[in-house]
């Protein structure tokens, strides 16, 4: 391909990682393509530098790029980086873009791989030049998985510590999570509450706002059932192997007995009644009875009628559940006749 007199748009794609690695600093790449454009006697337009990972085309400079090489078709004859890779890291999106750039007049050109197109033997180099950098990230995102997995199966707690937690690092760099007061002192209460199953989980939420806990509705039932906070870390499913728990290296803010406790009350099988010494002779079965809709411990009272007063079996705040005491005491005393009938 003959370049002399050709007009070229530079890019020039940067990322810390590279740059520390692999030396693709901002100054070398633009270096060498002016280095490049000289030799080859080649009218360089403009410099485009990008900061942006190269696994999309929907990049600032290079979505300006495209919207300028549209209104002025015909401009410039090249776009030259210094490898494929400073181009793109996905072979299929690519392979688009080379064809939406011709279609604009604009050959792509890597100055240290170069290619002419026009052959039909290299767009098997071309295959393999695009090929190598997705290659190279999927490598690296198996290895960063692997990695993950190893952790968390030594027992490791990976990423921003939970709450009642606080990311710390031991003097060899090796970060855990520890307990963070007040909050590890506020899920114990928390637990030790729901495990009682005096309150249901939505009066324990408000109670323990008032105790000092921040987070909203739904991060306070994610919380209570995470078994983080009984010191187990959790290994996910991959490939053939099962999802499971491990026993983590970090201090449990509660007993594994109380989290498994808790999370019976949450579910159901298991209710803790809150019995009381009966006064009012009236209201016998008060604190033994459940109520059908919300399932809490009935309270009793009484209620002042036209000419005397009626005692009635009803629910606490936030349910209307009621009934006549008389007729439940009645119902139980029937019961109570067919197993003593004497």
């Amino acid at each position: 391909m003959e370049l002399t007199g050709l007009i070229a748009d530079l890019y020039i794609r940067v990322s810390t990682d590279e740059q520390a690695d692999k030396g693709y600093s901002q100054r070398s790449q633009e270096e060498a393509l002016r280095k490049y454009c000289s030799i080859h006697h080649i009218t360089i337009r403009r410099v485009m530098i990008e900061d942006y990972t190269a696994r999309t085309f929907n990049r600032p400079e290079w979505t300006k790029y495209l919207a300028d090489l549209r209104k002025n078709k015909r401009k410039s004859n090249l776009v030259l980086f210094v490898k494929w890779d400073r181009f793109s890291r996905i072979t299929s999106d690519a392979y688009q873009m080379i064809a939406a750039l011709k279609k604009l007049g604009v050959e792509p050109q890597a100055t240290e791989q170069p290619l002419d197109l026009s052959i039909p033997e290299n767009k098997i180099m071309l295959a393999f030049y695009l090929a190598s950098p997705e290659v190279e990230n999927d490598r690296r995102a198996l290895n960063v998985i692997d990695g993950m997995r190893r952790a968390r199966k030594e027992g490791r707690y990976m990423g921003l510590a939970p709450y009642g937690y606080i990311n710390r690092s031991t003097e060899e760099a090796r970060k855990y999570i520890a307990p963070k007061e007040p909050e590890a002192n506020i899920l114990q209460w928390v637990f030790r509450e729901i495990a009682k199953g005096k309150y249901n989980a939505d009066q324990i939420f408000r109670m323990a706002q008032k105790r000092g806990f921040s987070k909203q509705r739904a991060h306070f039932y994610t919380i209570v059932r995470n078994p983080v906070y009984c010191g187990k870390i959790h290994v996910p499913q991959y490939k053939d192997e099962e999802s499971r728990y491990v026993k983590g290296l970090h201090e449990p803010i509660i007993t594994e007995a109380l989290f498994y406790d808790a999370q019976d009350v949450l579910d159901g099988r298991k209710r803790t009644f809150n019995l009381k010494v009966v006064a009012n002779r009236s209201l016998p079965l008060r604190g033994f009875l459940l109520c059908p809709e919300c399932g809490r411990v009935l309270t009793g009272s009484a209620s002042k009628g036209y000419s005397k007063y009626y005692t009635y079996y009803h629910c606490q705040t936030g349910c209307s559940f009621r009934i006549r005491a008389e007729d439940v005491n009645e119902q139980f005393i029937s019961q109570l006749k067919k197993i003593y009938p004497k």
